[in-house]
């Protein structure tokens, strides 16, 4: 099992340490295609820029879409000043409390990174009500160490320049590992992981990795429409707030006791409402195959399924979800036997999802009429 989650975390950290700020995932996609073409039976890249890999079932089986994205929140750069100070824009969601003292990586058009740090006003020369107040992204500066608007652009950056955080992966005490864009590349590696170990599976399996989810879940709605697949499994991560500070019956997950299976997501569940018999099959799949589990409903926030489900005609659609501290911020951490278990969980619910099943479970009022 420890050589197991050894191998994991090296797949986990060489997709996080990646460049991959929503619209510019060019360096993620070449690690997923990498890992994906001795496995896949058909490899692809869309016109957006997802990943679709194809693991061929049987003749006469369902298409089932499993889904993660590979993109991370970041910033473009907004504008430059005289001096040579950058100014940002963001990427997806942040909470700016995060920010000041954070390095960051800038990526020029010819692929070069361009390393800085987030600074703000010396605390020294703050008012005392600017001290108890969290700092605003306008407020924020990037100091790459230029000394005029030139030299910044001498170096490749301009406005529109992607720009996201310089942070390393890295093992802590037991199976825990905290760093960057956990959110969604540990749904990543989850999935290259249950894909490559595909063997003898009824339905045809689709594996997209997914551009822009931060930004408005674009990359899976446009996969979907190409695929039209009959179910759908979508893995990300979900809050753990299993932290000092944090109630009980607020923590929505815990660290350490298995894969979350979301019961429903966003502000009052307007986010994905999982298919009960999709819910149905993957607890039931989890108990029998012993797999540890969690159930929960997260109060904001949503995932791919969400765009997923409304293709086409609907696509019944569940989320297995890694439980993370700290999400959306460079410091995010997870448990790694959690992560290798929604790997199992997902693997053995999709073995599970026959022609049979499918027509007795999901086409309940085909025959209505009859």
């Amino acid at each position: 099992m420890q050589a197991e989650l050894e191998e994991f975390f090296r797949l986990l950290k060489r997709l996080s340490d990646a460049f991959g700020v929503s619209g510019y995932e060019d360096e993620v996609r070449g690690i997923v295609i990498d890992e994906l073409r001795e496995a896949a039976d058909e490899l692809r890249v869309d016109k957006l820029g997802n990943v679709i890999a194809v693991k061929k079932g049987e003749r006469g089986g369902i298409k089932v879409l499993w889904d993660s994205h590979m993109d991370e929140i970041g910033f473009f750069v907004k504008s430059i000043d005289d001096r040579g100070f950058i100014y940002l824009s963001p990427v997806g969601g942040w909470s700016e409390r995060v920010l000041p003292g954070q390095r960051v990586r800038i990526l020029t058009d010819d692929g070069r990174i361009v390393r800085g740090v987030i600074g703000i006003k010396p605390p020294h020369l703050m008012k005392p009500e600017e001290r108890n107040q969290v700092v605003p992204l306008d407020k924020l500066f990037v100091d790459i160490g230029a000394s005029s608007r030139e030299e910044v652009e001498r170096a490749g950056i301009r406005v529109g320049s992607p720009v996201d955080l310089d942070r390393e992966a890295m093992m802590l005490l037991g199976d825990r590992v905290t760093g960057k864009a956990f959110d969604d590349r540990v749904g990543v590696a989850v999935l290259i992981k249950a894909f490559k170990e595909i063997d003898g599976f009824e339905p045809t399996v689709y594996l997209v990795v997914a551009v822009q989810e931060e930004v408005g879940l674009k990359g899976a709605r446009v996969a979907a429409q190409q695929i039209s697949p009959d179910a759908a499994i979508a893995v990300d991560v979900t809050t753990a707030n299993d932290v000092p500070g944090v109630e009980p019956k607020d923590q929505v997950a815990k660290l350490g006791e298995g894969p979350v299976i979301k019961v429903a997501d966003g502000r009052n569940a307007s986010g994905l409402i999982a298919h009960p018999k999709m819910l149905r099959l993957l607890l039931e799949t989890a108990r029998s195959e012993g797999i540890p589990h969690q159930l929960s409903i997260l109060p904001g926030g949503t995932t791919d399924a969400t765009a997923i489900a409304l293709t086409g005609e609907g696509v019944p659609s569940a989320v297995v979800a890694v439980p993370t501290r700290y999400i959306h911020s460079p410091v995010e951490l997870l448990s790694l036997n959690d992560a290798v278990n929604a790997a199992k969980l997902v693997k053995a619910a999709t073995r599970r999802m026959t022609r049979e099943w499918y027509e007795r479970e999901i086409l309940w009022g085909a025959s209505l009429k009859a």
